[in-house]
């Protein structure tokens, strides 16, 4: 719902601010193009297109230069670990580089809410790991929020904070997961 993309049975949605219950589709893709960067479980890259021209997309539907999009894309493959990767399809990448292009994707128009869906899911333990450490780091920058939407509790350990849902209702809110019984992580 924070994503404007359900429509609330009851009561409101507000999202920095501006309440998301009451925009037309219009008004709610506006929304999403500006707010939000998402990061989906299965990568969602167009094969046809090279790395970066997948990383460029959310700058040209911006009205982003060609050339501007290109230099931007650049460098935030350079931050999530991709140089020299930069030309090359998708599919000649491994799981954990596709997922760091998703995530490049997704942050490349500076979003101030990212949503990641399962991050992990199609990653082995070690580059999950590295990827946890990536959403982590970039959760850091000013004015920026990472919602992560997971079934793996390994991953808990990389919250602030934790609300656990169960048959769509928040069960449970833990505002520091270090206190949390190891057994439970």
């Amino acid at each position: 719902m924070i994503a404007g993309t359900l429509t609330p049975q009851a009561g409101e949605i507000e999202v920095f601010g501006q309440r998301l219950d009451g925009l037309s589709q219009e008004e709610l893709t506006t929304f999403r193009r500006k707010n939000l960067g998402f990061v989906f479980q299965s990568f969602n890259l167009i094969p046809t297109l090279s790395v970066v021209e997948n990383v460029m997309i959310p700058l040209l539907i911006q009205g982003a230069s060609h050339a501007a999009a290109k230099k931007k894309a650049f460098e935030i493959l350079e931050k999530v670990g991709l140089k020299g990767r930069e030309e090359g399809k998708p599919n000649a990448l491994s799981g954990g580089q596709q997922q760091r292009v998703a995530i490049a994707r997704a942050l490349v128009h500076e979003p101030p809410l990212l949503i990641c869906d399962e991050p992990t899911s199609a990653l082995d333990k070690d580059t999950g790991a590295q990827i946890m450490e990536m959403i982590r780091e970039l959760s850091r920058a000013p004015n920026r929020c990472v919602v992560v939407v997971t079934h793996d509790f390994r991953i808990f350990k990389y919250a602030d904070r934790i609300a656990e849902m169960e048959d769509g209702k928040i069960k449970r809110v833990v505002d520091d997961p270090r206190t949390l019984d190891p057994t439970y992580l």
